[in-house]
């Protein structure tokens, strides 16, 4: 589908419009920008001119923007969009509309005038109604929310609000990001042009969608299907019940419509639904580390609690727990001490150590019937986590593999070193279990 939209997530030049005196979302927005590092220019405007200094840096406040830039940032007064649109048409490529007040509150002429100023000139609109956007790879944080750390995910999100809480949430779950677009309205750009886009893109490994409606259902499934074909698509839907239906009408002022159209749309197309914010954060991660998995897993656990809780939500999910051959139980019992079960779920026992995992790991590893892995660690405070972390990360494997450490404070050590090496962990057995599932659907 193209490039078309990369000047929003890879601007050179941007120009922000609004209030910026202390407090001011323009201002914020401006910091966001500068404290990111953006390495393009950078056009403060607002017709009372002045100066304004942000991050270390004074800038000159323009009354009117004079020269061509790639992007508009515009938080002012709704009713005055339309004639700043107009007004700087000749000289933008793209508009990114934070300010409220269109057709989410019943205001549909003025969005329409919006949309017929931006067409006249040319102009892409991301909004109104919307949180900005973020081009991480381009170091542009075009928008008021939290900055996040450089990776692979593109979340769009129909919801600004959302979306923030996403990012926050992303960066305690160690998640990287390659865009972010709050979309708002959609009275000109919406899911479906940002879904082709990251497809494309070739610093987005994997997307997130959170929408509460779409307008045109033939042009989001072809973009849907289009964008889950080359890369995962994780899609949280809202509005689900009829009082969420009703709310996410008042919210964006798109239409919701029945859920179960929608799930067999996200069938159909081989995007991956989940049904709350830990669980799109969960495949995400999963993702980040594996294409796809098979279904046959094996756990291995030095605690039996935790491996049962693991293998009734494998086998509640539709997952197997994988049969071991003759040989490679024979092979486990030559090594583990006499009290470890050899069974799936193998359970190593309390005082299970650095070889004791490493050589289990491997072993499995080799099994035909095997696919994929879901190790368990809840150390005593005799056995250090690190211990276990380096036998995930050393022991020779090459079938996906996740993990599951628990216990707060005592696995900190541990997860540190999984993190360094790109190793995402999952705090509870069920949610290390589900993640397998999301690979399985690839």
């Amino acid at each position: 589908m193209g490039r078309e939209l990369e000047y929003f997530f890879y601007p050179r030049s941007v120009a922000v419009f609004g209030s910026f005196r202390e407090g001011a979302i323009a201002r914020e927005i401006l910091r966001n920008i500068v404290e990111g590092g953006f390495e393009g220019e950078v056009v403060p405007v607002n017709p009372r001119g002045g100066q304004v200094e942000v991050a270390g840096r004074t800038f000159e406040i323009v009354r009117k923007l004079e020269r061509s830039v790639d992007v508009a940032i515009i938080a002012v007064p709704a009713k005055v969009v339309p004639s700043l649109i107009d007004e700087i048409g000749p000289l933008v490529r793209g508009a990114v509309v934070i300010s409220a007040g269109f057709s989410e509150v019943g205001n549909r002429e003025l969005e329409r005038e919006l949309v017929e100023k931006a067409k006249k000139h040319g102009i892409r609109l991301i909004g109104p109604n919307c949180a900005g956007i973020f081009g991480v790879h381009g170091k542009f944080f075009g928008s008021f929310e939290v900055r996040v750390r450089k990776g692979g995910l593109a979340l769009i999100s129909q919801s600004g609000a959302f979306g923030g809480a996403a990012l926050a949430m992303g960066n305690e779950e160690g998640i990287g990001f390659s865009a972010f677009v709050s979309y708002g309205n959609a009275a000109d750009l919406n899911e479906s042009d940002f879904l082709e886009y990251f497809a494309d893109d070739p610093n987005t490994g994997v997307i997130a969608l959170y929408i509460e409606g779409v307008k045109d259902g033939r042009r989001f499934l072809r973009a849907l299907r289009y964008a889950s074909v080359r890369k995962p698509v994780i899609v949280l839907k809202a509005g689900k019940s009829a009082s969420g239906a009703r709310a996410a009408a008042s919210h964006t002022g798109s239409l919701s419509g029945s859920y179960e159209i929608y799930r067999a749309a996200f069938r159909q197309a081989g995007a991956i639904e989940v049904r709350e914010m830990e669980e799109l954060f969960d495949a995400a991660k999963a993702f980040e580390m594996h294409p796809k998995a098979g279904r046959r897993v094996v756990v291995i656990t030095n605690s039996g609690g935790p491996g049962v809780l693991a293998a009734d939500k494998l086998e509640e999910l539709g997952l197997e727990m994988a049969g071991l051959s003759v040989e490679t139980v024979e092979k486990l019992r030559s090594f583990l001490p006499p009290q470890c079960s050899v069974k799936n779920p193998i359970d190593l026992i309390a005082d299970a150590d650095y070889t004791r995992y490493r050589r289990t790991i491997e072993t499995v590893c080799r099994d035909d019937n095997v696919d994929a892995i879901l190790v368990i660690c809840v150390p005593p405070i005799f056995v250090p986590s690190g211990e276990v972390a380096r036998a995930v990360i050393e022991a020779d494997c090459g079938k996906p593999i996740v993990v599951n450490f628990m216990a707060g404070e005592l696995v900190r050590d541990g997860l540190e070193l999984l993190e360094k090496d790109g190793i995402k962990n999952f705090p509870t057995p069920e949610r290390a279990a589900r993640a397998l599932l999301w690979l399985s659907l690839r």
